[in-house]
């Protein structure tokens, strides 16, 4: 095959214009960032001098101008929040009430479909199933692994052997288990866990076609890369408890078991409590896996897929929108308890 760069020189093109834009954009915003304020330092400094040299008092700073000053290194990124969020949140909302074209208003029929459709439904309980499960079993296993390694002889190894996952993407991970849940019929089967059922003298599987057991093994994937997140993040908490508690707890003769739940559990419960929400949130809107390793399939869609698939595959627009609208009302109570839960530390 043949590259024909007159052909693909458009593509070239709009690359090219691409990169001229981000350069433009990228260094205007770094460029006022270092003149601006040595503008602004520049002329504080002339103020001082020529205040010192006359013996006059020295002016003060006006609160109307740090205002100012604060608002222009604010616009930039509350101009990318309004043109890449709050823009996309109203028109996908406005999309939501209307039918598959954006054209006619059809009020709440959307979301009524949501509700009524048998296959939308299982589309929810999925997104259930994963908010529930992942959260808990990748915690869970963080917190264990955090806790038996500790201060072990190998402990940076171990902890670098659970947290290589978190370097590969959620594509890049889908594909290396759906090698693992491979099936290739009667004869040798090149799928690690069909190897191990054969092995064991069992029939081989398709994994991934058998409801509700495919969900259950799309949870894996994604548990097996946050559990690293969530074993960094807690294993930092237990080593900042003051080692002066721990001490006292040893000479009161406490147990292993009474030392976590008692003074472990109490005392890394802020990480918890991040943990769980952000691993809630990466839940919520999980796309990649699903997408990669069954694309929706066999019963295994979740809000994010679905929404996808409505939109962008099915031409239904406002169906899609109403998936969309629906999974940003499920996120909003999770981060507004993240932000109370981060005021009354701070408070307390």
């Amino acid at each position: 095959m043949e590259f024909d760069f007159a052909e693909e020189q458009p593509k070239f093109l709009m690359l090219m214009y691409g990169l001229i834009a981000f350069v433009v954009v990228v260094g205007g915003l770094l460029l006022l960032l270092d003149v601006v304020p040595a503008w602004f330092a520049r002329r504080r400094e002339a103020q001082l001098v020529a205040a010192s040299a006359s013996g006059a008092p020295l002016p003060r700073r006006r609160r109307q101008g740090e205002g100012l000053f604060a608002l222009f290194f604010l616009l930039p990124t509350l101009l990318l929040l309004t043109v890449g969020l709050v823009v996309p949140a109203i028109r996908t909302t406005l999309l939501s009430f209307m039918d598959a074209g954006s054209t006619n208003w059809v009020g709440l029929r959307n979301y009524g479909w949501m509700f009524s459709d048998d296959s939308i439904v299982r589309v929810l309980i999925n997104t259930l199933i994963w908010v529930v499960l992942v959260p808990l079993i990748a915690t869970g296993f963080g917190l264990i692994y955090a806790v038996l390694v500790d201060k072990a002889r190998f402990e940076a190894v171990a902890k670098s052997l659970i947290f290589l996952p978190m370097a590969i993407s959620f594509v890049g991970a889908s594909i290396i288990w759906r090698f693992v849940y491979a099936y290739r019929g009667d004869g040798d089967q090149i799928g690690l866990l069909n190897q191990i059922v054969v092995s064991l003298g069992g029939e081989p599987k398709q994994w991934l076609l058998e409801s509700p057991l495919n969900t259950l093994l799309l949870i894996v994937i994604m548990v097996w890369i946050q559990a690293g997140f969530a074993m960094v993040v807690l294993s930092a908490a237990i080593k900042a408890i003051p080692g002066d508690i721990v001490e006292a707890a040893r000479l009161d003769g406490v147990s292993p078991w009474q030392m976590f739940w008692q003074i472990t559990m109490p005392s890394i419960r802020p990480a918890l409590i991040v943990v769980v929400v952000t691993l809630t949130i990466a839940t919520l809107k999980v796309f990649d896996i699903v997408r990669t390793a069954t694309n929706g399939n066999y019963d295994t869609s979740v809000i994010a897929s679905e929404m996808y698939n409505q939109a962008f595959r099915y031409g239904q627009n406002g169906q899609g929108s109403a998936l969309a609208v629906f999974l940003f009302i499920l996120v909003i109570p999770v981060v507004i308890y993240q932000i109370r839960n981060l005021r009354q530390q701070r408070e307390g």
